[in-house]
């Protein structure tokens, strides 16, 4: 995750030297913890709560815990991991809904924060999990806010009330109110409430946010804050926790490069937890909040959980069991390429996918180099051919290769390579489908492994394998007249394992063979 990029690879550096150590002394901690300090205040982490995660690191550290383990490097890291996990909020918490609906959730953070768009990014993700939501403008003071979240709300095919045209004009409080008896006559069972921000905390701002609170009642007040806002964030909070109270924390822009430590700070000082967070500007850029899984990530240690529910939300089932099906009957195709891309591409980003995997933080150059838009210029080319050509690779000849170049705004040597990787790794599945375990390009052969189907191994031919010609020649020989090779050689033998005359044991050479020999030597 970007907006954690820095932190992370502080730490894992000061890990790195970590683990060169059989035990850790009391100065090896120290500087350990001298350096998580540092990294922690360079990410904008507030300084009360550096001070309180690393005293209990270094408490921790130092305790029996660690002097009994086998890997005391190994366990620093899971002692940091789990006071990370803490200061994030201890355990995930969701959203409460109302035992009668609708269930009213009330927006509040500063302009610019994000929250219009991320108004639209929660009732898209509850629209997913079979909820009715509705979105309610009443921010009516910042310019086209209203039609702002139209828009949005439009693109995440959800339902608006918005009666007011904003820009200054209407009453946000009577809106509101208004909206939840809407919401009950049109059986919308949430409700999320868009609210005014401001540059600034001020006390206009907080009246009219206090003055909505009391006119609707919410289940759930979120407060949506910039990971990128530096040490201004605990501020912020601290004002918003005063002046509304709110009921939990959305981070959003936490795809952003900044240092966004002052996040992380949140949730310990106001005692609220994070409940969601914000990943990117699409409107699916959005996932429930879990402070272990974040911390695995600053970490570098992954996020496998989080991955394998974006696989199962993307990939189709019975989709799925077609596709092992067609691996088993070796009848994959070009096609069946294009239909596996395409639910790849459905479970995001893969850049931001890869780096969910334990130590990519390590890869980060080749991560940033990775240009997602290759396999838009794939589909491109796939969706260029034929179905015909679809289903038979075969058919791809040179005038064929040609317009499809040309029909994709690609060339014929990316033609050529598609296809040939295409055939590549259908070669790989076949063999696979077959039993056998296939030997991946740069790779030798698996030692014990079969290389293909049910064939029974070939005996090896029998033979000699010396680099010299005539040695080569005279040892076929034996193994021809039935003789061991080199057995009982005569003293008068050559360095080239022929005989003087005819040795004991020893055929004698053929005319054939000394003109190997010959042709060796180069007479």
């Amino acid at each position: 995750m970007a907006t954690f990029g820095n932190l992370s690879d502080r730490l894992s550096e000061t890990f790195k030297n970590l683990r060169k150590k059989g035990s850790l002394s009391a100065s090896d901690v120290d500087g350990t913890v001298r350096e998580i300090r540092r990294a922690l205040l360079d990410a904008d982490v507030a300084l009360d709560v550096v001070k309180e995660f690393t005293g209990k690191v270094r408490e921790r550290a130092l305790s029996d815990e660690v002097n009994k383990a086998l890997n005391p490097a190994q366990q620093v890291v899971q002692i940091v991991n789990d006071e990370l996990v803490a200061i994030l909020g201890g355990q995930q918490r969701r959203l409460e809904f109302a035992k009668n609906p609708p269930t009213v959730i009330m927006l509040a953070g500063l302009q610019g924060a994000g929250k219009t768009t991320l108004a639209g990014k929660l009732a898209k993700w509850l629209a997913k999990d079979g909820h009715t939501p509705l979105l309610v403008a009443a921010d009516l003071q910042r310019p086209n806010a209203v039609t702002q979240l139209t828009v949005v709300a439009e693109q995440a095919g959800v339902a608006i009330y918005a009666p007011e045209p904003g820009n200054g004009v209407g009453d946000p409080v009577r809106v509101a109110k208004d909206s939840i008896a809407y919401a009950k006559t049109k059986q919308f069972d949430t409700v999320i409430v868009d609210t005014a921000g401001r540059l600034g905390v001020d006390a206009e701002l907080m009246k009219q946010a206090s003055n909505i609170r009391k006119a609707i009642d919410p289940d759930e007040v979120l407060f949506v804050i910039d990971a990128m806002i530096g040490q201004d964030a605990v501020k912020t909070a601290q004002a918003f926790q005063e002046g509304v109270d709110f009921t939990g924390v959305v981070l959003s822009k936490l795809d952003g490069d900044a240092r966004g430590g002052a996040a992380l700070s949140v949730a310990s000082i106001t005692g609220r937890p994070i409940i969601f967070a914000s990943t990117g500007e699409g409107l699916d850029d959005f996932e429930p909040f879990h402070p272990d899984r974040m911390a695995s990530r600053i970490l570098d240690l992954g996020d496998i959980l989080t991955l394998i529910e974006q696989a199962q939300s993307a990939f189709d089932e019975e989709e799925a069991l077609a596709m092992a099906e067609k691996f088993s009957t070796e009848t994959f195709t070009l096609d069946d390429f294009l239909k596996q891309m395409q639910q790849l591409r459905n479970m995001g980003s893969i850049k931001k996918m890869m780096g969910m995997l334990p130590g990519m933080g390590q890869m980060k150059q080749q991560l940033d180099s990775f240009d997602e838009r290759e396999i838009v210029r794939t589909e491109a080319i796939i969706q260029s051919m034929t179905l015909a050509e679809r289903q038979n690779s075969k058919l791809l000849n040179g005038s064929r290769r040609l317009r499809i170049a040309r029909g994709s705004g690609s060339t014929v040597t990316e033609v050529n390579a598609l296809v040939n990787r295409f055939e590549q790794a259908a070669k790989m599945m076949k063999t696979v489908a077959k039993g056998g375990v296939p030997q991946i390009p740069g790779m030798g052969p698996i030692p014990g492994a079969r290389s293909g189907g049910s064939k029974k191994q070939q005996p090896k031919k029998k033979g000699s394998k010396s680099g010299n010609p005539a040695k080569r020649a005279t040892e076929n020989a034996a193994l021809a007249s039935g003789t061991k090779p080199g057995a009982a050689l005569t003293p008068g033998g050559t360095g080239f394992g022929l005989g003087g005359a005819t040795g004991q044991g020893q055929a004698a050479p053929t005319e054939e063979e000394l003109a190997t020999l010959q042709k060796f030597l180069g007479n």
